[in-house]
């Protein structure tokens, strides 16, 4: 099934009944304002419909960057009735939404089915209780699975979000978050490494010492062992790292922390890069010109960012050459790693 053709309304901070000490919704949805009308709903809905060519894909009207559920009961249903009428004109076709664990509850659920709404995202972050604690969540572990239960057994489809290197966060919590989410069994999750924004709470302990922002290439490899532990189990990760925009740029909107605008594709390049590295040792090909066949596809991690894989696997292995070759018979993630010769009919390509 095609992913659907989302239109974003952000709504930040709305709802929030405290901000967590690492956020500034306004500047990671880049919305300055955080008052949205149902006139705005439809301006915004009318705005994306330019773009969708595919008219058989699905259209959904997602409400992120707030607390959803944690709205006012009149704003949360002019949003949802106004949600409905885009439907009963056909310019969208369903709806899902991001929000709290604790605003999740059997009624409020029940009120939901009377709407079209398919997908609840939870921003769980993460499964410790001391990082949720300092962390400023105002919820517990037991929060984010009760209502991802709930959500599943209302037959809503749920995604669940985490955070990496969070206050009193470490490499174990991380991957026991990602474990104990993976048990939870959701249709798809977000994994976000912790970023310090200028103004947060956040930067107030980092400048007192008081928290130590990981690096790049720290958050990468956590990250990449989340990423692996969710595909292990079929879990779908629609998105690692924060959207790339002018105001999450370093000097600008950022204090400190792991930012990269292709943050996702660095984490698949560190996966494809310990898979080929698996290969030529196994095979023992150091000191030797290779080929690594790969889909199509694939190229662009394969080679990884200004070809660091290439460079990183030649250093490595005191390697005489490699060749990058396509072919479309080689299944995603599927690479074949041989010494240059084998193979000599394949089209190459460097």
């Amino acid at each position: 099934m095609s992913a659907p053709f989302i239109i974003p309304v952000f709504i930040p901070n709305m709802g929030c009944p405290h901000q967590c000490i690492f956020c500034d919704q306004s500047i990671i949805t880049n919305t300055e304002t955080n008052r949205i009308t149902p006139k705005k709903i439809e301006e915004t809905v009318d705005n994306w419909l330019l773009y969708k060519k595919n008219s058989a894909v699905e259209k959904q009207l997602s409400f992120y960057g707030g607390n959803f559920l944690g709205l006012e009961e009149s704003l949360l249903l002019s949003f949802l009735n106004k949600a409905e009428e885009l439907i009963s004109e056909k310019k969208i076709d369903s709806i899902r939404f991001s929000t709290r664990p604790d605003t999740v509850t059997p009624e409020i659920l029940k009120l939901l089915k009377t709407y079209s709404v398919k997908t609840i995202e939870i921003g769980a972050q993460s499964m410790d209780n001391e990082v949720l604690k300092q962390s400023g969540r105002g919820h517990k572990a037991e929060d984010n699975a009760k209502a991802a239960i709930l959500i599943k057994d209302n037959n809503f489809k749920l995604g669940l979000q985490m955070m990496t290197g969070l206050p009193n966060d470490t490499k174990e919590k991380s991957l026991y978050t990602a474990k104990k989410i993976a048990e939870l069994k959701p249709d798809f999750v977000r994994i976000y490494p912790c970023i310090v924004l200028k103004g947060s709470r956040l930067e107030i302990l980092l400048k007192k010492g008081l928290y130590t922002s990981q690096t790049l290439s720290q958050s990468v490899d956590i990250v990449k062992r989340a990423y692996l532990i969710f595909k292990e189990k079929n879990i779908r990760v629609i998105r690692m790292g924060l959207q790339a925009s002018k105001e999450l740029k370093p000097n600008s909107k950022i204090a400190a922390g792991p930012y990269h605008p292709a943050y996702g594709h660095l984490v698949l390049s560190a996966i494809y890069f310990d898979i080929v590295s698996d290969i030529i040792k196994d095979k023992k090909l150091n000191n030797k010109e290779i080929n690594i066949i790969v889909n199509p596809r694939d190229i662009s991690v394969a080679c990884g960012i200004k070809k660091e894989n290439v460079i990183k696997l030649t250093n490595r292995f005191d390697l005489k050459g490699i060749n990058i070759i396509q072919d479309d018979l080689i299944d995603r993630w599927k690479m074949v790693v041989e010494e240059r010769g084998e193979k000599e009919d394949r089209k190459k390509g460097r």
